[in-house]
C-alpha cells in the first residue's frame, strides 16, 4: 500500500440528447462520449478500483473499462449530479429566454438563487463531501478512479482549494476531462491538486 491516496476524477463524455440541464436526467454517452472516455483514458490502468455515479453516463462506461482491465467497481450514488428541478431536461438556450435572469442569478450565486425544486447547492455540497471523505476512508493509500459529472468534479475541487461555494462554476470541466489529486496518509495531511484536465501518464 502507498503513502499517498490517489484520486483520478474522470468526467463522462457527450451524452445523447445535445446541450441541457441534465443532472437527475439519465441520458446515455453518444457516440462521441464513448470516444471522448475511452481517447481520455487510453491505455492506462494503473488504478485498484474504480466508483463511478450510478447514471448511465458514468456507470456503463466504468463497466466497460472495469471488465478490461480486471479491477473492482463500486457505484455509490452519492456521485450522482445535482439535481437542476424545474429546468431538469430542458436546453440551456431554452431556460435563457424564457428567464435570463434567474439562469444568470444562478450562474453568479446558486447558493442565494436556487433552482426551484432542485436541489440545494449547500446540500448537494454535503452530500459530495461526505461522499468524497468515505472515498478517501476506504480507498487509502490507494490509486483510484472517480468516474462522475461536472458539478460532483467542481465540489471536489472548490473543498480541496477552499473556494467559496457559490464560485463553483469558475471551475471548467469540460467532457470526458481528468484530473488528479494527491493526499498523503497522515490523517493531518492536505490533499493536493496534481493537475487539472490534463492527462494520464
Amino acid at each position: 500500500m502507498s503513502v499517498f491516496t490517489t484520486v483520478d476524477l474522470l468526467r463522462h463524455g457527450e451524452p445523447e440528447g445535445g446541450q441541457k440541464f441534465r443532472g437527475a436526467i439519465d441520458d446515455p454517452l453518444s457516440a462521441l462520449g464513448w470516444e471522448q472516455m475511452r481517447t481520455a483514458v487510453g491505455n492506462y490502468q494503473a488504478w485498484d478500483a474504480v466508483i463511478s455515479s450510478p447514471l448511465i453516463r458514468c456507470a456503463a462506461f466504468a463497466r466497460e473499462l472495469t471488465g478490461r482491465i480486471d479491477k473492482p467497481l463500486t457505484i455509490t450514488g452519492g456521485f450522482s449530479e445535482l439535481s437542476f428541478g424545474i429546468w431538469e431536461g430542458r436546453a440551456v438556450a431554452e431556460v435563457n429566454a424564457a428567464d435570463a435572469q434567474a439562469l444568470g442569478q444562478f450562474w453568479r450565486d446558486p447558493v442565494g438563487h436556487p433552482i426551484p425544486q432542485g436541489e440545494p447547492v449547500a446540500d448537494f455540497d454535503r452530500r459530495i463531501g461526505a461522499a468524497w471523505d468515505g472515498l478517501l476512508r476506504d480507498y487509502q493509500g490507494q490509486h483510484v478512479l472517480l468516474v462522475a459529472h461536472g458539478g460532483v468534479i467542481r465540489m471536489i475541487l472548490r473543498r480541496l482549494l477552499d473556494m467559496p461555494l457559490h464560485r463553483i462554476w469558475r471551475i471548467e470541466v469540460p467532457y470526458a476531462a481528468i484530473s488528479r489529486i494527491r493526499r498523503h496518509c497522515d490523517p493531518e495531511a492536505e490533499p493536493h491538486l496534481v493537475f487539472h484536465n490534463g492527462h494520464l501518464a
